[in-house]
């Protein structure tokens, strides 16, 4: 008998899930094929952007003090998602790469709803069991990440990320006025090169080269080359080209999310290329309801960069007077980044009355400025 305790956690649970939703619509829109494989991509964009507007905000907080066994509802679906995203990826190649109903743009469009599931779902989750303790949750998040060839984020986000957020030594901190395409190729080159440096400096402190084998970027390569033989070997050269396809499009969705979550906030620098300790208020929230279900919490950023193992569920709200606000969950924003004069309409004057409140004494803000952002020898 499951007792209602048991009941009451799984219930609470439960909207987290919401996300497996999206893996039978996958395989419904490839059989139906034509126009309907644009359905994968305009339910988790404005689907979730309608529900938010439907369901309101969240801002109540979960208790601290919950024991870690109390949340295994929580937990299950970040376990089991990277063998549904395996199985669907390849299962996928297999399928459409032999279906005589799918047209060239067919193809096109339903790997790109692949690439958003793997993305905005994948990427997100890995995200989650990278930052976790036991060594089974860690694997499943870099498999995830070898899904979308993007590997190394792994390193550059709990290397990099985390350290120097709202620093010019941070790649993923969108500067103001800068629009994500010109964020987007700049980042790409940059979290790469910064991931390699960051695992190579932590080699070289233990006196060990770049080359030695306990560098995680030969487990990356390894499992990378894994996926692309796989998707060859199910699907041939067409298959190899959709796996990458769906890659490239998981990684834009999440730069997109990467360029929303810090875009224009600045930690104030110290001296002595020092800054101060990252703050809820370096991070935009958004407590829409919905598109936290969706993004396992995602939004509540200041709190996860405040406790970066603290599991989604137990993630904190914070108010206006603690944290900046979006307007819209990221369904909506990560849409209106792709425009950047509507994104500058909308943001650089949250930005300046971010600037305004937190640091009045400030008045250049120039990223180039020395004084106020020294940049990295």
């Amino acid at each position: 008998m499951i007792s209602s305790a048991q009941l009451a956690r799984f219930s609470s649970a439960l909207p987290f899930w919401c996300s497996l939703l999206l893996i039978p619509l996958v395989w419904i829109t490839a059989s139906l094929g034509g126009w309907w494989v644009v359905l994968v991509p305009f339910t988790t964009w404005y689907l979730f952007a309608i529900l938010d507007a439907i369901t309101g905000l969240n801002l109540e907080n979960a208790d601290l003090e919950t024991a870690d066994s109390d949340l295994n509802w929580y937990r299950m679906v970040t376990m089991i998602w990277p063998w549904l995203q395996f199985a669907t990826i390849f299962g996928m190649i297999f399928y459409a790469t032999r279906a005589d109903h799918l047209s060239t743009g067919a193809l096109i469009g339903l790997f790109f709803g692949v690439g958003v599931l793997s993305g905005t779902i994948g990427i997100n989750y890995s995200h989650e069991l990278m930052h976790q303790q036991p060594k089974q949750e860690r694997w499943l998040g870099d498999i995830l990440l070898a899904m979308v060839l993007y590997s190394h984020f792994r390193s550059e986000h709990l290397l990099v990320h985390h350290r120097y957020v709202g620093t010019p030594r941070d790649p993923v901190t969108a500067r103001y006025n800068e629009g994500f395409h010109r964020f987007f190729p700049r980042v790409l080159v940059g979290c790469l090169k910064s991931a390699f440096r960051a695992e190579k400096a932590k080699l070289a402190r233990k006196n060990l080269p770049w080359t030695d084998l306990s560098n995680p970027f030969f487990r990356y390569w390894a499992l990378q080359g894994a996926m692309l033989l796989l998707a060859l070997l199910l699907g041939g050269w067409l298959g190899l080209a959709l796996f990458i396809w769906q890659a490239y499009i998981a990684i834009w969705q999440l730069e997109l999310v990467n360029y929303v979550e810090h875009y224009g906030l600045t930690r104030k620098h110290l001296g002595e290329g020092k800054y101060e300790h990252v703050r809820p208020h370096h991070s935009w929230n958004a407590a829409h309801k919905a598109s936290n279900w969706l993004l396992i919490n995602l939004q509540r950023h200041s709190d996860h960069h405040y406790k970066p193992d603290r599991r989604f569920p137990l993630l904190q709200n914070y108010s206006d007077a603690e944290a900046p606000q979006l307007p819209f969950g990221y369904p909506i924003m990560t849409i209106a980044a792709m425009v950047p004069p509507i994104w500058r309409r909308v943001m650089n004057p949250k930005v300046r009355k971010w600037r305004a409140m937190y640091y009045p004494e400030i008045t250049d803000w120039n990223p180039y400025n020395k004084a106020q952002n020294p940049m990295p020898r």
